[in-house]
């Protein structure tokens, strides 16, 4: 199995540390509003990934993080606190905002048909834990203070900018944030905020006597070397995330402990919308309740994903989405098949898909080795479940057999088409049609397939 691995700009070839335990880290969403289509792509393709090592003998150990406790509107260590804001649009508590859409987030999860991680961790449960990291660091020498928290000393950790391959020389001019004048580097970063008098911030807890609450940084982090330890095999995030969070995420871990992070980084791209970036400003933001409306599921979505490579920045449309719906249509079509006649378990096939999965996950080629063989060929029922392990798209559950009251119609319509009672087959024809199923005349009488 080959893998583009972030830390080195290069495909490698990945093999676990413990081929009993691939441990697996990916970056969480944070709790605010309700998720658009967008923030569910990644997770479509550690799906895939998670698919891919256990078709290859593997078992994983996945941790995925809730941002509860709400970091800055960006990256930079001023601004809102996006659950604070979420909390005064809606007239609820932070508490409330954060479990409702912790809620509406992982039902779109189990909808989309994704491999729930074998550990989902709040961030709020990890406070403690935040702290004593934040100590360690202290210890070692990377920790100052400023009027508003405590500070990562960027230059105390030699190799900071070598992750995400920075010019730090160019963020002195530029800055990638407004410069904090009591910071000592532009690249330094929060990893506790003090709350000073007559701030209202909800979400708070002691710490050296004084109230705050953890840098956004500082999660990732502790949940990775509490639930899993270093080094992990694979960290998974989005491409925005790799010039501050997860370098910074490096700088905290390997600054505290002295072991590698991660051995490996997974990337994804996005997706635009119209060729922009999805703005709520812009209006291009959609949800799975405007999908739906349009007359489209999570699995046609999943679909549409599933047709691009992770590394690939895509963009969306519904004339592409109804594209992957029709494909999907196709695929349920194939998977009925299984069950009107002899059946071939595809063995080439399943190795071409198989190959091109490991093939740093490209996905959008193994979907071609399986177009090549879905016009003509019935599939038996270990094929169909092989997709299924390989793509999650629901092809058994979604494509049960029909009833023997159907089929008996179906051969009740043959022997009234060979008999050129025309009539009677077609009022069966209709019959059946009535009842979500379109039959499909060959040489041999006919095959059926649902109505989409």
């Amino acid at each position: 199995m080959k893998l583009y691995n972030t830390l080195t700009r290069k495909v490698e070839e990945f093999k676990p540390q413990d081929p009993n335990r691939v441990k697996i880290y990916t970056c969480g969403p944070t709790v605010y509003s309700f998720a658009h289509v967008g923030n569910f792509t990644a997770y479509i393709y550690w799906d895939l990934l998670i698919r891919t090592l256990r078709l290859n003998g593997w078992k994983e150990d996945r941790v995925l993080n809730i941002t509860d406790v709400g970091h800055l509107a960006s990256d930079a260590d001023d601004g809102e606190d996006k659950i604070e804001k979420g909390a005064k649009r809606e007239g609820k508590t932070v508490w409330e905002i954060a479990e409702l859409y912790m809620n509406d987030y992982l039902s779109h999860f189990r909808e989309l048909g994704l491999i729930e991680p074998t550990q989902i961790c709040r961030a709020t449960d990890y406070i403690k834990e935040d702290i004593t990291l934040i100590d360690q660091l202290d210890a070692k020498g990377f920790v100052y203070e400023t009027s508003d928290g405590l500070y990562y000393d960027t230059a105390k950790f030699p190799t900071y900018a070598n992750f995400a391959r920075l010019d730090l020389g160019h963020l002195k001019a530029g800055a990638r944030v407004d410069f904090n004048t009591e910071k000592r580097n532009v690249s330094d970063f929060a990893l506790w905020k003090w709350i000073h008098e007559g701030e209202n911030h909800a979400m708070r807890w002691d710490y050296r006597g004084r109230a705050g609450y953890p840098g956004w940084h500082i999660e990732c982090a502790t949940i990775i070397h509490e639930c899993l330890g270093e080094p992990i095999d694979i960290h998974c995030g989005g491409i925005d995330h790799i010039p501050v969070h997860h370098t910074n995420e490096i700088a905290e871990l390997e600054g505290a402990y002295g072991k590698q992070m991660s051995r490996f980084w997974l990337h994804n791209n996005f997706i635009t919308v119209d060729g922009k970036k999805i703005s709520k400003s812009l209006g291009n933001v959609y949800t799975f309740a405007d999908l739906k409306e349009n007359g489209y599921s999570h699995l046609d979505y999943k679909m549409w994903v599933l047709q691009g490579h992770f590394q690939s920045e895509r963009n969306f449309s519904f004339d592409s989405l109804n594209a992957a719906h029709q494909r999907l249509v196709r695929y349920r079509n194939f998977a009925a098949l299984r069950w009107q006649g002899e059946g071939d378990d595809l063995a080439d096939t399943q190795q071409l898909i198989l190959e091109s999965l490991n093939n740093n996950l490209n996905s959008a080629e193994a979907l071609a080795e399986l177009d090549q063989v879905t016009a003509n060929i019935i599939p038996s029922k270990k094929f169909i479940q092989f997709l299924d392990d390989c793509f999650g798209l629901q092809l058994v559950d979604s494509t049960p057999d029909i009833s023997a009251e159907m089929k008996q119609k179906i051969a009740e319509r043959d022997a009234a088409k060979n008999a050129k009672n025309y009539a009677e087959a077609d009022r069966l024809r209709g019959e059946l049609l009535d009842n979500g199923i379109i039959l499909l005349d060959k040489v041999n009488g006919a095959n059926w397939q649902y109505k989409d």
